[in-house]
């Protein structure tokens, strides 16, 4: 420790023997420094402040019924995106500087020179922005924030504005090739209908149903069939018992004509009816058919006749009306027997096409899923469009984002820069910097000894001892004028240092008072 004090001591007098170059340089420097700090134009700066409130009333109201951008995103990426190239060109443009501009080089140095100049500064919490842009010309500095907050509020809003437009155009787009799809959809399920009608569930319900009901009248004619053929099997048995003629009274009349034909003629009547509503292969025209051809053969094999009638016997009416029931009995059979074999050609029918009807369901349900899946796309597309166009009215006419400017700019009155102040000091600090350099420099260059100790460490040999220098009276007084010079040169510079901090603090125009000092001394 001791050591290192020793050493500090020992620089401290080499550079105190080279006072003066360090008194000379602090002046020339402090002089000269001076002198650029007060030729260095004013700097005016003009700043604005604008609140930007998101959090508007509408929010909660409009929320799940318009499509509404991300305020807070949007905003932070116009704050990153405000000193772009872009903006900074239209500044130019609004504010003239563009006029100054001969060639792209110096259109150039200009946007960068606005960039490195422009401050944009902002509170997140309370969306507060400040833009500040200093210049030697007050009104150019205002003119440059006040267009630069033209851009910020208006590229809010445009940019909005546009993404609401792009999104419109691509719903219209995407509603337009849906509906076209749809067009497309409802005609191949059309063709389909008509290609496969007969396998398509209809008012009667589908295939499955249409089986299910023809054997449920398969049964039904089945069990009408077995009840007609007991019938028939008790009339086989009272025909039996029963004998076909008894003695005829004297006198009595010609017989009439018999029930078989009036059943016959009966029969033909109702078969006229059938055949004006119905078909010939109707199942109830096929029966009644059935029936009569049934009842004209039994006509023609008892060959009734005026002779017959008139004869000694007459018919028994009793066996009569029961050969007319055998007979109506076994067209009955005759006709639900037709019935069952047509219900069961039809079950025969339906199961043999129960591949092409699973084949035919399986397609219906692919094209009516397509179908409604694609009707679902396009309400909610609709729906969607609808959504944005309110949230286009939101942000042209409700104001969904308001700006609220809290500082417009104004013309600054007094200068912001530079800090002459500050410059001033630092200029004299360097000055002396300088000096203590320069004369520790010319310390190390040419070096003395101060005491025994460094001569022994420097020269390691024994230092036998030291004679001290003896000043005369006329050396003494050199040496204290010489003391009284540094001193009051140092005070002078010092006084000078006051003076110039006290016009620039006091602000009593600081540059062309000490522009005019600075003339009368030449400088």
């Amino acid at each position: 420790m001791h050591e290192l004090i020793t050493q500090i001591l020992g620089y401290t007098r080499g550079v105190w023997r080279y006072r003066w170059w360090i008194l000379g340089l602090a002046w020339l420097v402090s002089v000269v420094g001076w002198t650029v700090v007060a030729k260095m134009p004013d700097q005016y700066s003009a700043s604005a402040r604008v609140f930007v409130d998101t959090q508007t009333i509408l929010g909660p109201l409009l929320k799940g019924l318009a499509v509404r951008g991300n305020e807070e995103q949007q905003l932070l990426m116009m704050t990153q995106t405000l000193m772009s190239r872009p903006n900074l060109e239209k500044v130019m443009r609004m504010t003239d500087l563009d006029l100054r501009a001969k060639t792209d080089g110096e259109k150039d140095k200009i946007i960068d020179g606005l960039k490195r100049d422009i401050s944009l500064k902002s509170t997140r919490r309370v969306n507060l922005y400040t833009i500040d842009y200093p210049n030697s010309d007050p009104e150019l500095a205002k003119l440059v924030v006040k267009s630069l907050l033209t851009i910020f509020v208006e590229s809010n809003l445009g940019e909005s504005r546009k993404e609401q437009d792009s999104a419109q155009r691509f719903l219209e787009q995407q509603i337009a090739d849906y509906e076209m799809r749809l067009v497309e959809a409802e005609e191949r399920r059309k063709q389909f209908k008509q290609k496969n009608l007969a396998f398509l569930p209809g008012e009667g319900g589908g295939y499955y149903a249409r089986l299910r009901e023809t054997q449920a009248q398969l049964k039904q004619a089945e069990l009408e069939l077995k009840i007609q053929q007991d019938r028939l099997k008790v009339l086989d048995e009272q025909i039996a018992n029963e004998s076909e003629t008894i003695a005829r009274a004297e006198g009595s009349d010609p017989v009439a004509p018999t029930a078989l034909e009036s059943r016959i003629s009966g029969l033909e009547s109702r078969l006229d009816d059938l055949l004006l509503k119905y078909t010939e292969r109707h199942p109830d025209v096929l029966a009644l058919k059935a029936t009569l051809k049934t009842l004209k053969k039994q006509q023609e094999a008892e060959g009734s006749s005026e002779s017959a009638r008139n004869a000694a016997r007459i018919g028994n009416p009793v066996y009569q009306q029961i050969k007319v029931l055998h007979s109506e009995v076994e067209a009955d059979i005759a006709a639900r027997q037709v019935l069952v074999t047509e219900y069961g050609e039809r079950i025969k029918q339906l199961e043999a096409a129960v591949d092409k009807v699973l084949h035919v369901e399986t397609e219906e349900a692919q094209l009516n899923r397509d179908y409604n899946l694609l009707k679902e796309k396009h309400q909610d597309l609709l729906a969607r469009l609808e959504s944005a166009k309110l949230g286009q009215d939101v942000e042209t006419k409700a104001e969904s984002v308001r700006f609220k400017i809290i500082d417009p700019p104004v013309v600054p009155s007094k200068p912001s820069g530079p800090n002459r102040t500050l410059l001033s000091t630092l200029v004299v600090l360097a000055g002396l910097g300088v000096g203590v350099a320069l004369a520790f420099l010319f310390s190390q260059i040419r070096p003395t000894f101060d005491s025994r100790q460094i001569l022994n460490d420097v020269t390691n040999l024994p230092v036998l001892g030291s004679v001290s220098m003896i000043w005369t009276k006329e050396q003494v007084r050199m040496r204290q004028r010489r003391h009284i010079a540094f001193l009051f040169g140092l005070l002078a510079l010092v006084t000078m240092y006051a003076g110039v901090m006290m016009i620039h603090m006091l602000e009593i125009g600081a540059p062309d008072l000490l522009r005019r000092a600075l003339a009368v001394v030449g400088i």
